[in-house]
């Protein structure tokens, strides 16, 4: 469990920061209070903590702003928060409801089948030797869309990493100044290739590939990993800040490849 949902107190200073970085630095004590259902005393009390541990600074007039530190702690608890409700819904959730599958066969309604995902997409079969498995609720043909129920057993999915590949922008050469050959290097072993940036679909082009993803490439690219698909985002160095933070927020793997050439 999220250590922000163990405890009142842990609770309480996480949606107070979320205030505070909101309102700042105007601050309504009296309105977080009605809002988290506690004393305005008690909200005074959580901010001298947070100003103690370094959150939160204060000029001393009921003008509150948020740290560095703060920021960096907001931003881990809301990740925690977003994996353990991930786990929830994608683990506790899914035994009482209806997943969606590709029947790789003939199956019956009430048969207990075989689970396994493959290039993002999940399979039911009747193999042998496979950990997860699940209930057919309807009678379907081969290759038709089946509803599994009652899942048991972990679906092996192995996470998907992310290439990012950064290009310079225009006004620093743009697509003139990138290491084709290492770009064609990268694109050549990607499954899916997505791009953010002119500069970046015209490096794409002159290595003679077209991108798999040009819009929403970054929520491809978290999407894809979490469905065990590796992907290669091209991006312009001016995006990249804004994909590290999302990847990293997700806790995904990814590696980074600058192809500025000299």
């Amino acid at each position: 469990m999220s250590s922000v949902l163990q405890s009142k107190r842990e609770s309480s200073r996480f949606q107070i920061l979320v205030e505070i970085a909101a309102h700042q630095p105007n601050l309504r004590q009296k309105e977080v209070a009605e809002s988290l259902g506690v004393t305005p005393q008690a909200i005074s009390e959580y901010i001298k903590e947070l100003v103690a541990d370094g959150l939160v600074t204060t000029d001393g007039r009921m003008r509150y702003s948020i740290t560095k530190e703060g920021v960096e702690w907001l931003l881990e608890s809301a990740a925690e928060l977003k994996r353990y409700a991930r786990v929830v819904m994608e683990e506790i959730i899914s035994h009482v409801s209806v997943w969606t599958a590709i029947a790789e066969c003939d199956l019956e309604e009430g048969e207990r089948v075989s689970l396994e995902m493959r290039g993002g997409l999940l399979y039911a079969n009747k193999k042998e030797g496979i950990e997860a498995s699940g209930v057919v609720i309807g009678a379907v043909r081969c290759g038709e869309d089946v509803g599994i129920s009652d899942l048991r057993g972990l679906i092996s999915l192995e996470e998907g990493r992310v290439i990012l590949c950064k290009v310079p922008r225009v006004q620093i050469g743009g697509s003139r100044k990138v290491d084709l050959a290492a770009l064609a290097h990268q694109v050549s072993r990607a499954a899916k290739v997505g791009c953010l940036g002119i500069e970046a679909l015209s490096a794409l082009r002159k290595v003679g590939r077209e991108p798999d993803i040009i819009f929403g490439a970054k929520e491809f690219a978290v999407e894809a990993a979490y469905h065990g698909l590796s992907s290669v985002i091209v991006s312009v160095d001016e995006q990249i800040p804004g994909l590290l933070t999302r990847l990293e927020s997700e806790g995904l793997k990814y590696e980074l490849i600058d192809l500025t050439s000299e």
